[in-house]
């Protein structure tokens, strides 16, 4: 039954096939697109290309630098597996653990809790990342209290900022909504994206969803329409999760904030308010902050990390949909998920993982 609506869908996308550039903005998308060979099987006409949609890999170099500068100060830093492995300028987490520095990794914010808990002589420190979808279990976190050791590094990220910046400076006809940021934030936020005349559904995570999307921005750019859609009923509606926005923005305020391989983006991040302060690790270790960034201004390193094999990583590119993982010379060759040099080819929702994991043994 299933295989008969994905075939209908392939045949109906096919057939109605015209030049089509559809931007999705979630690592969990490109996943099932790259391990279904959605690409493969549907019209080269219909281009899907991979936006910012993987939490790690938009994390700025400074965020990293910095959380690398708090362990080497004897701080103990904490945060997810895949952000262990993310290149700062010079090093990663993982790098500087393995130069005896104390980083953990843990499961959620409540893990990193527990060890300032039963270490209340160390100050433990939560490198809190992700979109909308992670932010209100921290901002809960906070609401029912931590001990005076604890502090987060916060680096959230929110999405409707971001795909605003992409209509303007990428060739693109719609979009692929994320369906997990869109649970909690609903499809209202999506609306003055799409009143500029770009398509948008809010897709859900197998084949079938990713398919019924395709067709659904296609539908609208057929019959000349430009609005938001909603492919994913069963988890979003139009309100969202009112509760986790309301515990979301009790703890956290909007701030520009900056995007690896984007740059700055006006009201696109999340900082503690000022009641929170006192958990606010760039407050806690001002100190530390600021000689980190007078030691950067000082040197003449590019603060985007380029140098060594950095300088020929593209991922600033493929994050924008400027270019694609294969078109990168360190692909498959000096960069693989055993030894990555950038951050799109780190984690499960990275693009060059994914093409790597997927494609890569398509001699693609």
């Amino acid at each position: 039954m299933m295989e008969n609506i994905e075939q209908k869908l392939i045949s109906r996308i096919n057939e109605n096939a015209t030049p089509l550039r559809i931007m999705h903005v979630c690592g969990t998308h490109e996943r099932t697109i790259s391990k279904y060979a959605i690409r493969d099987i549907i019209s080269e006409d219909v281009q899907l290309l991979s936006g910012p949609g993987c939490p790690v890999c938009v994390t700025p170099v400074e965020d990293i630098d910095f959380a690398i500068e708090l362990a080497r100060s004897g701080k103990v830093i904490t945060s997810f597996g895949d952000m262990m492995r993310v290149p700062g300028t010079t090093e990663s987490l993982f790098d500087a653990r393995s130069d005896g520095y104390d980083i953990r990794m843990v499961y959620s914010i409540d893990d990193a809790i527990k060890i300032a808990k039963d270490n209340p002589t160390l100050e433990i420190v939560f490198f809190g990342i992700g979109f909308e979808t992670t932010a209100p279990s921290n901002a809960a976190a906070l609401l029912r209290g931590v001990p005076e050791n604890f502090s987060i590094l916060t680096s959230h990220k929110l999405m409707p900022p971001a795909m605003e910046i992409l209509t303007r400076d990428t060739n693109l006809d719609g979009f692929l909504a994320p369906g997990h940021v869109s649970t909690i934030i609903g499809t209202e936020p999506y609306d003055p994206i799409s009143e500029k005349g770009f398509p948008i559904v809010v897709t859900g995570f197998e084949a079938l969803d990713v398919l019924l999307g395709i067709a659904m921005v296609q539908n609208q750019l057929e019959t000349g329409r430009s609005c938001v859609e909603n492919a994913y009923p069963r988890c979003v509606n139009v309100e969202g999760n009112l509760k986790a926005r309301e515990l979301l923005y009790e703890v956290f305020k909007k701030t520009d904030s900056k995007w690896r391989g984007i740059g700055m983006i006006e009201n696109s991040g999340l900082a503690l308010k000022k009641e929170f302060e006192q958990f606010d690790a760039v407050n806690v270790h001002a100190d530390i902050y600021k000689r980190l960034h007078e030691k950067k201004a000082s040197e003449s390193d590019n603060v985007d990390g380029k140098n060594g094999l950095y300088e020929e990583c593209i991922c600033a590119e493929i994050l924008t949909a400027r270019a694609q993982p294969s078109q990168c010379p360190l692909f498959g060759r000096r960069c693989s998920p055993e030894a990555p040099v950038g951050p799109c080819m780190v984690s499960l929702e990275g693009t060059c993982y994914n093409w790597y994991k997927y494609r890569h043994n398509k001699g693609i």
